[in-house]
């Protein structure tokens, strides 16, 4: 069972209920494998891995929509895909055309030339760690990075997406997780690659997976697994492709489906 975190694991105010709680260990007891799926880092995701007892009684995430999954239990890396040589700098020049501040992840860091920005604040709070301040994106070599997020309102990001979406076409995957971000990863990289990565490792087939999301960057995955299922609070679109609509993720919406597709 694959799960994103914003509006399906977490209610309205970034919780886990303990009803979803139990019921995920239900599904675990029972031999079922729980998975977490964000364009978080690993550092955004530990709480949850805290809350779900990942490292005592095992649990896989999938960080950056799939570009790195780990199995927390035992440590192993089993994927990790970083942006492609040179191609920062192409991500900076567009931003900065737009005049559209960009956040970097690296291993463990945030850095941006604009550290300031209210948006870049607020992911650093989100994944709990700090931006670092660097005077340019384009030359910046410390680190690989795993992605790109360029921030600004829901409006204005409308329309850069589809600019940037044909300026890296064949090259780059590009869409936004919220409506204020705008993330670039490497082409392919998305939840949909996560299961099949995983599903690789597990000796498993992408319709062994229940994949449950709310937004954008879930319809991928929603689409791909064997069972696709939505929110009630989900995107428009999502609730349009998926298999099965849930509850709100404010009304224990996880619950019904482990009791009705994993352990009845």
């Amino acid at each position: 069972m694959v799960l994103d975190i914003d509006g399906t694991l977490y209610n309205s105010v970034k919780q886990i209920t303990d009803a979803t709680k139990q019921a995920i260990f239900r599904a675990r007891e029972a031999g079922k494998v729980i998975v977490i799926a964000s364009g978080r880092p690993v550092p955004g995701i530990a709480d949850v891995c805290s809350t779900l007892e990942f490292a005592e009684k095992g649990g896989y995430i999938m960080g950056y929509n799939g570009g790195r999954i780990i199995n927390v239990q035992t440590g192993e890396h089993i994927s990790e895909t970083t942006l492609p040589d040179g191609i920062v700098s192409e991500i900076a020049a567009l931003a900065a055309e737009y005049d559209a501040p960009v956040v970097a992840h690296a291993p463990d860091m945030l850095v941006s030339e604009r550290p300031e920005d209210e948006i870049i604040q607020l992911e650093a709070r989100l994944n709990h760690m700090t931006v670092h301040k660097i005077d340019s994106l384009a030359d910046y070599n410390e680190h690989r990075l795993f992605k790109c997020i360029i921030t600004g309102s829901a409006e204005k990001l409308a329309g850069l997406e589809k600019i940037a979406a044909a300026h890296f076409d064949g090259r780059l995957s590009v869409y936004r997780s919220e409506p204020y971000f705008l993330e670039i990863l490497p082409l392919g990289i998305d939840k949909a690659h996560g299961i099949d990565v995983l599903a690789q490792h597990l000796g498993l087939t992408k319709d062994d997976f229940i994949a449950c999301g709310d937004g954008f960057n879930d319809l991928s995955m929603i689409r791909h697994a064997g069972l696709g299922v939505a929110m009630a609070n989900a995107q428009k679109v999502v609730k349009q492709y998926a298999d099965y609509i849930t509850d709100s993720c404010d009304d224990d919406g996880l619950v019904p489906v482990i009791e009705k597709f994993l352990i009845a």
